[in-house]
């Protein structure tokens, strides 16, 4: 079944006093249910407006996008939030905890705009997921009294607490020592699996995309299969010879 589905995409900005710039160029990419894709690209590739596009925070210049069968410039601002909050979660570089708020405040924060079941149980389902990520025994640390890795886990925590078909990792592991990363995208790996989302990790780390069973590359906008337009298959192995 298929989540994502972008043809022909294309982003471009209006500069002042300059030509258009594009940022995007003809991207074409399907994501089904359960996929494990990453996307490797140098800074300035235009991954962190893809990002916001597979997000549903941006639209397209042109081209389609759709999202679950629907195309996404159907949806009016209120439907596109609530789509967004129910199914995508996000997990950034920088863990953006809320400061002052305990691990379990930070991950039940999500949950403070659901409804029904999950917006009274908030506590129990917040508690249980950070048991799932090893920190059941952490509910009340702040997150100044929190390693690096711990912390990365509690915003694993709070981006999965509503159960999300489609997780974006933009440098998940960026901020973390190599070890730590290692174990945090096997977490993340092993949760996602558990919960059936498709996972789209974006890196410049080609170790990090090498995790994935579909590794693609973006490189001035134009989004290719990793090794080549024509390589149907990259093996982890040879990802390594990937440009960072």
């Amino acid at each position: 079944m298929t989540l994502l589905h972008l043809a022909g995409v294309t982003r471009t900005v209006q500069l002042v006093d300059a030509p258009p710039l594009t940022i995007l160029s003809g991207v074409d990419l399907d994501v089904e249910v359960g996929d494990r894709v990453s996307i490797v690209g140098r800074s300035g590739s235009g991954k962190s407006t893809l990002l916001n596009l597979l997000g549903l925070l941006d639209n397209p210049t042109s081209g389609d996008l759709e999202f679950d069968g629907r195309p996404v410039k159907s949806f009016s601002s209120g439907e596109r939030d609530r789509v967004r909050g129910r199914d995508v979660g996000f997990i950034f570089q920088q863990f953006n905890l809320l400061q002052g708020r305990t691990a379990l405040e930070n991950v039940m924060t999500p949950l403070l705009y659901a409804q029904g079941k999950q917006f009274w149980q908030r506590a129990r389902i917040a508690t249980a997921m950070l048991e799932r990520v090893g920190l059941g025994h952490r509910l009340g640390a702040m997150p100044d009294k929190l390693s690096g890795g711990e912390q990365q886990r509690v915003a694993i925590a709070r981006s999965l607490v509503r159960g999300p078909r489609l997780i974006l990792a933009d440098e998940p592991t960026g901020a973390l020592d190599l070890e730590t990363g290692a174990d945090v995208m096997a977490l993340l790996d092993e949760v996602a699996t558990g919960s059936g989302a498709a996972l789209i990790t974006i890196t410049h780390d080609p170790a990090i995309a090498a995790l994935a069973s579909r590794h693609l590359r973006l490189d001035h906008g134009v989004l290719t299969v990793a090794g080549g337009p024509m390589a149907p298959v990259v093996r982890a192995d040879e990802l390594a010879t990937v440009p960072a």
